[in-house]
């Protein structure tokens, strides 16, 4: 990727103290004549430097002051120390967490969805390229019709799938997939699919009011794991906010295998979607934390 520098010196306030060398993973920054001074042609504009200087006289020109100022809350501009927050009160957070499938008909304002991105791009990003995708999805009818899409990629795939000799021939060919899905999920999205067209009832996003869908950019260094360490932050500061969400798994398989989905939401060729989460207001209150399968992780001492 191409990553130009952007940071500026003010050699006025520059002490020379060095902690801006330090803490630079680009080397774009060298000590000259007591000096901090830009040497390197490539910077992640991480902001790291600015971050660590003393005297304020660092400036990455790259990033925008302003993109983390949020709509309805404000948070202090400071930075926590490492071991300065209570732990408990994170995984608290974390843990009462849950995926929601019943919500309240509420539409959610758009300016809460879109200080959900915001807090989605807090999130570490590969090589720091920054390069997510948002798309927000703001009302109820937004999101019914997106599902008609999904549910009909869907009942194409169920179609497909019952024809035993092509399940057969695929997987003589080392390609089960259609095999495994059968046997998985054929007669669950067949039972949903017609549940909705006798009904209307809304089994893909739950009755939510809202969507985002996040995705990446090409060139990303590492583009799923970047939308979905951004994912997690959505998730967990809409519970915050008082909002419910779910991933929604068969969305994100629809756009992966029909582009005519990804063109009815306008959302480029190019860039691929790897999360699609249902917000809105929860109609569920639970009485405790989750809990889950015991693990036992590997130490390695090499």
């Amino acid at each position: 990727m191409n990553k130009p520098v952007t940071t500026i010196i003010d050699k006025n306030l520059c002490t020379g103290c060095g902690l801006c060398v330090r803490v630079c993973p680009s080397d774009t920054i060298s000590l000259m004549n007591k000096k901090a001074e830009i040497t390197g042609d490539t910077s992640l504009n991480c902001g790291h430097c600015e971050a660590v200087c003393p005297e304020n006289a660092v400036r990455v020109e790259g990033n925008d002051p302003h993109q983390l100022e949020f709509f309805n809350f404000t948070q202090p501009q400071t930075w926590i120390k490492f071991g300065d927050y209570d732990v408990s009160s994170l995984v608290h957070l974390m843990r009462s967490r849950r995926s929601c499938r019943n919500y309240k008909n509420k539409e959610v304002d758009i300016t809460l969805l879109q200080d959900l991105v915001k807090a989605g791009t807090c999130a570490p990003s590969g090589t720091n390229c920054q390069l997510w995708t948002f798309t927000i999805l703001p009302d109820r009818d937004s999101v019914l019709k997106f599902g008609e899409k999904i549910l009909g990629f869907f009942k194409k795939l169920n179609s497909m799938s019952e024809k035993k000799w092509l399940r057969k021939f695929l997987k003589i060919a080392k390609k089960p997939q259609l095999e495994d899905y059968y046997n998985n999920y054929y007669q669950r999205v067949k039972d949903k699919i017609d549940e909705f067209e006798a009904s209307g009832a809304d089994s893909l996003f739950h009755g939510a009011a809202s969507a985002i869908l996040v995705g990446s950019k090409p060139g990303a260094s590492c583009p799923a794991e970047d939308a979905l360490l951004a994912t997690q932050n959505i998730l967990l500061t809409a519970h915050a906010m008082g909002l419910g969400t779910c991933l929604i798994g068969f969305g994100t398989e629809a756009l992966k295998n029909d582009p005519s989905i990804k063109k009815y939401i306008n959302v480029p060729e190019n860039e691929k979607i790897y999360s699609v989460i249902a917000v809105g207001y929860p109609d569920e209150k639970y009485m405790k934390c989750c809990e889950r399968k015991k693990i036992e992780p590997s130490v390695v001492r090499l």
